[in-house]
């Protein structure tokens, strides 16, 4: 197995478990100042459905991957693109927002939730209910995010999932460190890097949604000739090739195969891929450097995230 394919995965869920590790964190210390530790076993309920949750999630998935697959076996040599090319571009869109809105809502994240479980409390009732319901989103919606980013390497999907499972423990050392041990841990730097290797993969990501495209349309103008979607020399729908480095960086060998699983370096770049990638650093990425330097009165309701 190659074990280079786990190293994005790793990352995203060590960012994406971290976050979580927060909520999770914060939940319990508002637990316990409020004198109702008689409620951390749904605080722990909540994580383990969230889990729970993710893993059925990718169970599903993968089942149907494999129905759909099965069951239109002579169209397969398209499906399999297009369903890439789908959930390549559903985990952009995700991996981008949620980068950018945690960015934003950071300073103001432990003074929101606080204020949930403090609201929570006050109806006894049913205040179990809605701490398991806390924690439980948050965990799925990380969760859930990791899974997409999985199925955007369906043929590394075994190196992809020990790397999900090293990225969790890594998140649980650091909650556990965080808020059972007492250590101080530089979160906001800790986010910044996290961030920008996040901006990068999924950059990487942009670069094979459009390589799968390319790969969908010359399989259907394949199967249907009547039906030709291609306009290009050189590929089907990418352009002209600018960058050639078969013979310099091949993305088979390496160090070529770590930037290509990493960050979707390709050893033939094409016009449409440049640009899209471009395209992309030059639109989240200007936003997140943006939300970096924002103001602490303009996203900052209460204590910062740092416990």
């Amino acid at each position: 197995m190659d074990f280079t394919a786990a190293l994005p995965t790793f990352l995203i869920t060590l960012r994406e478990g971290v976050e979580a590790a927060l909520v999770v964190g914060i939940v319990l210390a508002c637990l316990a100042k409020a004198n109702r530790q008689v409620l951390n076993p749904w605080a722990y309920a909540g994580v383990g459905a969230g889990l729970a949750g993710s893993v059925l999630l990718g169970i599903a998935l993968g089942m149907g991957l494999q129905q759909l697959q099965q069951g239109l076996p002579g169209l397969q040599m398209v499906i399999k693109p297009l369903l890439n090319v789908l959930f390549g571009a559903i985990a952009v869109i995700l991996l981008s927002w949620m980068l950018l809105w945690m960015t934003r809502q950071s300073r103001s994240l432990k003074g929101e939730l606080e204020g949930t479980v403090r609201s929570a409390l006050d109806d006894t009732q049913t205040a179990g209910w809605s701490i398991f319901s806390l924690v439980c989103i948050a965990v799925l919606r990380e969760g859930f995010e990791t899974v997409l980013f999985v199925f955007t390497n369906v043929e590394t999907s075994v190196a992809a999932g020990v790397g999900a499972i090293a990225g969790l423990l890594g998140a649980v050392l650091i909650g556990l460190a965080l808020f059972g041990w007492g250590l101080r841990i530089n979160l906001k730097r800790f986010f910044q890097i996290m961030g920008v290797l996040l901006l990068l993969i999924v950059g990487g990501l942009v670069i094979s949604v459009c390589n799968n495209l390319d790969a969908a349309l010359a399989a259907i103008s394949q199967v249907n000739p009547a039906a030709d979607l291609c306009f290009a020399q050189d590929s089907c729908v990418l352009g002209p090739l600018l960058w050639d480095g078969s013979r310099v960086l091949s993305d088979r060998q390496f160090p070529g195969i770590l930037l290509k699983t990493l960050l979707g370096y390709r050893d033939h770049l094409y016009l449409v891929q440049i640009l899209a990638y471009l395209g992309f650093l030059a639109l989240v990425g200007s936003s997140y450097f943006r939300s970096l330097n924002l103001p602490a009165s303009s996203t900052q309701k209460a204590a910062p995230s740092q416990p």
